[in-house]
């Protein structure tokens, strides 16, 4: 048995310096209680924590950690690069390289702005929406999650959802009143929003693979229809592709499902694990933002040398090889297979999401394909299966409105472990 005295003692001592002892909410495994595992190292797939336990890694750092931990090309690179200095606040070659090495891998990516979080890249990509069109209001899906910025925290999925948190104090009404947002998947519901405000709506944002409310793939004809209705109402459409970027293919979810966007955000891999993102798009909209037009956005540390070295190192490695995205997925099949097997003999319902290297269960006996139906999931019974698979060494997403993403440094032998355990940890659910 797993002993986590160390992470207890950490708890605790953060506590008393850092709001819930997190900086992040849903590392503060509030959803599936208990005390949040404090993490030493990783390496490859697996993650050791305060008190030395290994479990084998099912959350990637949330997706960017697509090759594994600690990846060496990475290391080393970020290691020599940091010799030169970790920030300039001013332009470097390698800024360029990165911008050209993305338009080279991803679709309908003229222009490309650096930014420091995806929250930045979604919200800085929703203003210039706004000022390409000259309209305020757009619509968002229930459950989606765009980062924490005021006008994206209306029916936000992932932690705001984790939270029961539906309208979130600080948010102001006039901000709230220009979010519509309707059932992800319900493109009837979205016509109907577009209709009542005519010449009003900017832009429609969308995870194109939605990874906050679990992984809910898109009905097919449902990103078509976004793109149709953009076309004909002069909206822009902007893919949330933090965490679709370069996961599901080299060009992300536009390439993988065959849907163009007029604006893209870039987020997690793109950075290989440090503080990174992005948004890009068509040549007309970019040239809005400053200095070539008034849309201003900036920052101190955009572009940041460190950060661009992590993510090109990783980025290029991905296009140099493409297998290695292949083999992921050949990878998450194996699993999905596996997982199924052994939930099949425990009897109870459940379904499985799946898409690329996004994957996760739900507990429930009707398909999941939006907030509601994710929602209506037995929660409780994912909290005894996210327990019973932890002191089992395996670390899943703790919320059961989180996609699991795999990594490429897991062995089959890491898989076949997986499906073992799962077998076991279903005797306790």
């Amino acid at each position: 048995m797993y002993s986590y005295e160390s992470s207890k003692t950490l708890f605790e001592r953060a506590q008393q310096s850092i709001p819930g002892g997190v900086n992040s909410p849903v590392r503060a495994f509030k959803s599936v209680g208990g005390v949040p595992l404090f993490i030493k190292k990783a390496k490859g797939a697996y993650l050791y924590d305060a008190d030395d336990n290994p479990y084998i890694d099912y959350i990637a750092s949330w997706g960017p950690m697509i090759l594994g931990h600690a990846y060496e090309p990475v290391v080393d690179a970020i290691c020599d690069r940091a010799r030169y200095s970790t920030s300039f606040g001013a332009p470097t070659e390698l800024e360029i390289e990165m911008a050209e090495l993305i338009r080279s891998m991803a679709p309908n990516i003229d222009l490309i702005r650096m930014v420091s979080s995806g929250t930045e890249a979604c919200m800085s990509a929703l203003r210039l929406a706004r000022g390409f069109t000259g309209r305020n209001k757009f619509i968002k899906f229930e459950g989606c999650y765009h980062g924490h910025a005021d006008a994206f925290l209306v029916k936000a999925g992932s932690g705001v959802a984790t939270f029961n948190i539906q309208t979130v104090p600080g948010v102001t009404a006039a901000i709230a009143n220009d979010t519509l947002t309707c059932a992800y998947n319900d493109l009837d519901a979205v016509r109907q929003l577009v209709a009542e405000n005519k010449g009003e709506v900017a832009a429609i944002i969308v995870e194109p693979v939605a990874g906050n409310m679990g992984c809910i793939l898109p009905q097919p004809g449902f990103l078509e229809g976004l793109r149709n209705i953009c076309d004909e109402e002069n909206m822009v459409l902007i893919f949330d592709e933090v965490m679709t970027g370069f996961r599901l293919a080299l060009g992300g979810a536009q390439e993988k499902l065959g849907v163009n966007a007029d604006l893209v955000t870039y987020g997690k891999v793109i950075g290989a694990g440090m503080p990174v993102g992005a948004f890009g798009g068509r040549r007309e909209i970019m040239e809005c933002i400053a200095p070539l037009g008034n849309v201003y956005q900036a920052g101190t540390l955009s572009g940041n040398p460190i950060a661009m070295i992590a993510g090109y190192t990783l980025l290029k490695a991905l296009k140099e090889r493409p297998s290695l995205l292949k083999e992921l997925d050949e990878k998450t099949l194996y699993l999905k297979a596996g997982l199924e097997k052994v939930l099949n003999e425990w009897g109870q319902a459940y379904t499985i999401n799946h898409l690329g290297s996004m994957i996760s269960v739900h507990f429930s006996e009707r398909p999941v394909t939006d907030f509601a139906s994710a929602a209506a999931c037995d929660i409780e019974r994912f909290k005894k299966c996210f327990h019973a698979m932890l002191k089992r060494g395996i670390y899943l997403p703790p919320s059961a409105y989180e996609s699991w993403f795999l990594n490429n440094a897991l062995t089959y032998e890491d898989l076949d472990k997986t499906i073992g355990m799962m077998a076991e940890s279903l005797k306790e659910v």
